[in-house]
């Protein structure tokens, strides 16, 4: 198994979780709106599947690996239906013109959200292609905790770490440093990553070209107004329209990745892994 190490690297973001969000969710946690309780869950249940995954592969615990891995066909859908409520819950706010902030930041969190949702729909479908190579499979799947990991790790930064926000933007602007901050040193986790095995590399290259264009979108769109009449427009749209469409996504990307893996007689044969880590 590769990455002999990954569980202690995804315990350390499930921890980054429970710092970034101890104040804003977990500690009032009875009076937070229903999207943040659903991405909440989904988030932080696909972090311990892959903990398992990765300690039952390890321990050759075959069959919890399979049947783990298979649940992750129902559980992927849901975690793109948490993310798309986190974006439906900004563009309603954004609408109502709820404060100052909202109207400034709303339209660049949607966007930012709307591009982990790509990236995860992206990572997921090659983990499940790959799932016969196992450096790949693994590679995939280990990716997908880096996506969102801005989010917990800036409000890190804004309540224990203000010195790492060097670029010290004025206003709510400084909101967007502390996501580039966090999406910067995390690719430079993955481009480290892939150095060390550039043959499968792929998975760390192509998280990296995500959280990059998350954190370089996020940080120049806010206060754009075309982007606020776009993000306006969305906001009409029915919650059963876009939740349905993010179900849909989420269950076609695992059918479709399963589908593309190719045969298990064709090629050179690393392993034939179920569809998780």
């Amino acid at each position: 198994m590769p990455y002999r190490h990954a569980h202690y690297y995804v315990a350390g973001v499930l921890l980054v979780i429970l710092a970034g969000f101890w104040a804003s969710y977990f500690a009032p946690i009875g009076n937070v709106p229903l999207a943040f309780h659903v991405h909440a869950m989904t988030a932080m249940t696909w972090l311990a599947l892959l903990i398992v995954q990765v300690v039952s592969i390890q321990r050759r615990m075959n069959a919890l690996h399979r049947t783990i891995g298979l649940a992750s066909f129902v559980l992927f859908p849901l975690l793109i239906v948490g993310l798309m409520m986190i974006i439906n819950h900004a563009a309603a706010r954004f609408a109502a013109r709820e404060d100052d902030f909202i109207l400034y930041a709303g339209p660049s969190f949607g966007v930012g959200m709307a591009i982990a949702i790509a990236a995860y729909l992206t990572l997921y479908y090659q983990a499940l292609r790959h799932r016969r190579t196992v450096r790949l499979h693994a590679g995939y799947m280990l990716a997908t905790p880096m996506i969102l990991f801005e989010s917990p790790f800036s409000r890190v930064i804004d309540r224990y770490l203000p010195w790492l926000n060097v670029i010290d933007s004025q206003g709510p602007q400084a909101v967007f440093d502390e996501i580039l901050i966090g999406d910067l040193l995390m690719t430079a986790f993955a481009l480290a990553l892939y150095f060390r095995n550039r043959r499968h590399g792929a998975p760390w290259l192509v998280a990296a070209a995500f959280m990059m264009t998350q954190a370089v979108v996020m940080w120049t769109v806010p206060g754009n107004k075309a982007l606020g009449d776009l993000f306006r427009a969305y906001a009409a749209i029915p919650a059963f329209v876009t939740l349905t469409a993010a179900a849909l996504l989420g269950g076609g990307a695992a059918w479709l990745g399963w589908r593309a893996a190719p045969a298990s007689g064709e090629g050179r044969r690393v392993r034939d892994a179920a569809p998780a880590v």
